[in-house]
């Protein structure tokens, strides 16, 4: 999967819909029109930038004839097909291992299939970068992207993004009769995580995004 930043998205998005109402891409002059950039070039190098990260296609010098290509294959052949696509915003990496003390910042983008993923997102769905194997018993390995539901009310066994005194994590939510909540990893290397002070739930776990290595 790639990632863009918002404004990447912002500029992907208006040529895509610049496809759909008048059936070719806008010219450079008007994507910088439309978002107000003090030159051509400023438009030039978004649509260079979104080329080399594979989400532009078509022949040089020509930005009538772009195309927009995503990680579900071809735009337009995607949305013939009835293919419901989202951008989820991916907010940096979470720790699967032991918990971190850091923030998590924007990072861009990620293009997905809604009907594939099999989720409605909403605007509080978004995206974290596994890093560690401490939740490899659920089939999370380093490198994938998990999709979260903030504000969702967490369940006995679900996977959850968490601030557990002030040091985020992933880990599976355990609630049991009578005990206040902890965190267990599903890897027996690490050990249960038992708040001293607070517990917060950033997100609940909705989808599982696996980027493959080639």
């Amino acid at each position: 999967m790639k990632t863009l930043t918002h404004r990447q998205q912002d500029v992907i998005e208006f040529i895509g819909q610049t496809i759909d109402n008048a059936g070719a891409a806008p010219t450079l002059r008007e994507i910088a029109a439309h978002f107000r950039f003090r030159s051509v070039k400023a438009a030039a190098d978004h649509v260079a930038a979104l080329r080399r990260k594979g989400v532009l296609a078509g022949p040089p010098r020509r930005a009538r004839a772009l195309r927009i290509v995503d990680a579900v294959g071809d735009w337009a052949t995607a949305r013939a097909l009835g293919r419901r696509l989202a951008r989820l915003p991916v907010y940096g990496t979470i720790p699967a291992g032991l918990a971190e003390d850091r923030r998590q910042e924007a990072r861009g983008c990620v293009a997905v299939d809604l009907d594939t993923l099999g989720i409605r997102p909403t605007p509080r769905t978004f995206a974290l970068e596994v890093r560690g194997d401490s939740m490899i018993g659920r089939h999370i390995v380093d490198g994938d992207l998990v999709v979260l539901e903030h504000g969702k009310m967490p369940r006995h066994g679900d996977v959850v993004a968490a601030l557990i005194d002030n040091e985020s994590t992933l880990k599976t939510f355990v609630q049991e009769r009578g005990r206040p909540p902890c965190l267990k990893a599903e890897n027996p290397r690490y050990p249960k995580l038992h708040p001293v002070g607070e517990l917060v739930i950033q997100g609940v776990m909705v989808g599982l995004i696996r980027k493959v290595k080639v």
